[in-house]
């Protein structure tokens, strides 16, 4: 999978290519009422027809990240482009209009359905919103539900009639009739078996390279966002730490904790580090470097500045004190 690329407008490459952006984020933060900052100044980009993997320990604000970027949640500051149009300022009917273009697929997809609906109205749910006339929900539904492998008539079964592999094909098909340009997938696996994971990570794999969409793909499962990604980004406390392809990640992690995060998964063959101590309360954060309370090689400097992002490598950055003077 790789990312859709126009022509760059430099004279100084012709004929060279660069991706094209399609959903732009820049300093996002969101706190929340009991004082946790759950996401610290978060900047990211996905590109057309590209994968981007979301990484990081349970609680580090990748969902709520993800919930921001969808408009599930307002940002208390930071700016969300989806092509040109700003995602921060639209509201209303604006707003309702602009979600056809951004898709959800979440985690359980035992909780994500009404249980009263059938499978063919929930997935007719968001044309509805979208105000389509009958005969064009009825062609997008059932156009859906073939791409995704689903019978016509698990439509007018019930959630409860179905398996979770099932249920979550169906949730992908009602991501799609919408014909998305990006749909965020929130631990879209982690809640099925094995050999269920590995036919819908085919299916989102096909789908893409049919259709072309970008995914926004948060997992805690390394190797699932090793397989399918294009680009990972680290996330921890709140904060991206490091961001690069997923080849130059796994080949050479250079945050330590990303080393941590890949020598904790099971199929990486790397000598396990285990971490002292416990996060620190988002409420409370240690000063410069939130990871320095945990990090085997952290400085007196690490306490002092907080690190930003800054490139080692071609398309390679750490937001990382020991890496910024190494690349020094």
């Amino acid at each position: 999978m790789s990312a859709t690329a126009e022509l760059t407008d430099d004279p100084t490459a012709a004929g060279s290519l660069r991706p094209t952006p399609l959903l732009v984020v820049n300093d996002l933060v969101k706190t929340f009422g009991n004082g946790v900052r759950a996401v610290d100044g978060v900047s990211l980009t996905v590109h057309k027809g590209e994968t981007l993997g979301l990484v990081g320990e349970s609680g580090c604000g990748k969902s709520t990240t993800a919930k921001m970027i969808l408009r599930l949640l307002a940002p208390d500051a930071g700016l969300i482009l989806l092509g040109d149009d700003d995602l921060t300022a639209v509201r209303g009917r604006q707003l309702r209009q602009m979600r056809a273009r951004m898709q959800l697929v979440p985690q359980d997809p035992q909780t994500s359905f009404n249980p009263r609906l059938s499978i063919r109205s929930s997935i007719e749910f968001n044309l509805r919103a979208q105000r389509i006339e009958k005969a064009e929900r009825a062609r997008r539904v059932a156009e859906a539900m073939e791409r995704v492998g689903m019978p016509m008539a698990y439509g007018q079964r019930f959630p409860h009639e179905l398996s979770g592999g099932q249920l979550q094909r169906a949730a992908i098909a009602r991501a799609l009739v919408t014909s998305p340009e990006l749909i965020v997938c929130d631990e879209a696996v982690s809640a099925l078996d094995k050999s269920i994971q590995a036919q819908v990570l085919n299916l989102l794999v096909e789908l893409q390279q049919d259709l072309g969409m970008a995914y926004l793909f948060i997992s805690h499962d390394l190797s699932v966002v090793e397989h399918l990604s294009d680009r990972v980004l680290v996330m921890y406390l709140g904060r991206v730490v490091e961001e690069a392809s997923a080849a130059q990640l796994w080949a050479r992690p250079r945050h330590p904790y990303t080393e941590a995060l890949l020598s904790a998964a099971p199929s990486s063959g790397r000598t396990r580090i285990m971490l002292t101590g416990d996060p620190p309360s988002p409420v409370n954060p240690p000063s410069g470097c939130t990871f320095r309370t945990r990090c085997p090689v952290a400085l007196p400097a690490c306490a002092e500045e907080r690190p930003l992002l800054q490139v080692t490598d071609p398309h390679h950055l750490v937001a990382c004190v020991n890496e910024a003077r190494t690349a020094a």
